[in-house]
C-alpha cells in the first residue's frame, strides 16, 4: 500500500472539497492500493479539519516558518510515500519533486506563480479573456519543485470560458472539472504511469489522456 499525504489549506470557515474527493475515491477504487495517512493545514480549526475529522483521516495542523527540513521532517514522520499538495496556498521547500504533485486551477505557466492561487486565478483568466488574450482557461496538474506552479505539467484540461462568465461561475467549473479528474491522474502517477526524474523536464514521461 502507498501511503500518501495530503495538504490543503482550505480556509478558516471551509474549503478542502478536493481532499474530501480524493479520500472518497480511494475509498471506491479510484484510487488503488493507496492510503490516505493524514491531511496537513495551515487552519487549526477550519474546513479541512471538520472534513477530516467526519471522513475519520488524522489531521495535522501545520504552519511553515521557511526553516530548512520542516516539510521533509513531516513527510518522514508520516512514512509518505507521495505528497499531494490540493489547494494548497504555502511556499513548499525540499520536497521530492518525482513524488510530489500539485493541482492548478488555471493555465499554467502563464497563470501560476505567487499570490496565483485560488480566486486570484480566476480572476487573472477572465481579465486575460476579456483583454482577447485567451479563450479558455485549464486544470492542470504538475510536479512540484522549489519554485511555484514551475514543474513540469503531466496533465492540462482545457474550459472554454463563455462570454457571460465571470471568475465566479468560471471557478465552479473548473472546480467540477478538478474533482472529476485529480484522482484519476493522481492514481495513473502514484502507479509510475507518469513519472519524471525531478531534474530535466524532458524526462517527463507518461499522459493521462
Amino acid at each position: 500500500m502507498k501511503r500518501l499525504l495530503i495538504f490543503a489549506s482550505g480556509s478558516k470557515d471551509g474549503g478542502g472539497s478536493g481532499f474530501q474527493e480524493l479520500v472518497e475515491n480511494s475509498r471506491i477504487g479510484v484510487i488503488t492500493d493507496a492510503e490516505i495517512v493524514a491531511v496537513v493545514s495551515n487552519h487549526a480549526d477550519g474546513g479541512v479539519r471538520k472534513r477530516a475529522e467526519r471522513l475519520g483521516i488524522p489531521f495535522i495542523y501545520f504552519v511553515p516558518t521557511g526553516q530548512a527540513g520542516e516539510y521533509t521532517t513531516l513527510v518522514k514522520q508520516q512514512k509518505a510515500d507521495w505528497v499531494l499538495l490540493s489547494g494548497w496556498l504555502k511556499k513548499t521547500t525540499g520536497l521530492d519533486p518525482c513524488r510530489t504533485i500539485n493541482i492548478h486551477p488555471g493555465p499554467l505557466p502563464e497563470f501560476g506563480g505567487p499570490q496565483m492561487y485560488g480566486h486570484r486565478v480566476h480572476e487573472a483568466v477572465i481579465n486575460a479573456f476579456r483583454a482577447g488574450k485567451i479563450t479558455e482557461s485549464a486544470v492542470c496538474m504538475h510536479f512540484v519543485t522549489d519554485e511555484y506552479d514551475r514543474g513540469p505539467v503531466f496533465f492540462r484540461y482545457p474550459v472554454l470560458i463563455r462570454p457571460d462568465d465571470t471568475a465566479e461561475t468560471l471557478a465552479e467549473r473548473v472546480n467540477k472539472i478538478e474533482h472529476g479528474w485529480q484522482s484519476y491522474v493522481t492514481n495513473l502517477v502514484i502507479h509510475g504511469k507518469i513519472h519524471w526524474d525531478g531534474r530535466d523536464p524532458r524526462s517527463l514521461r507518461g499522459t493521462a489522456l
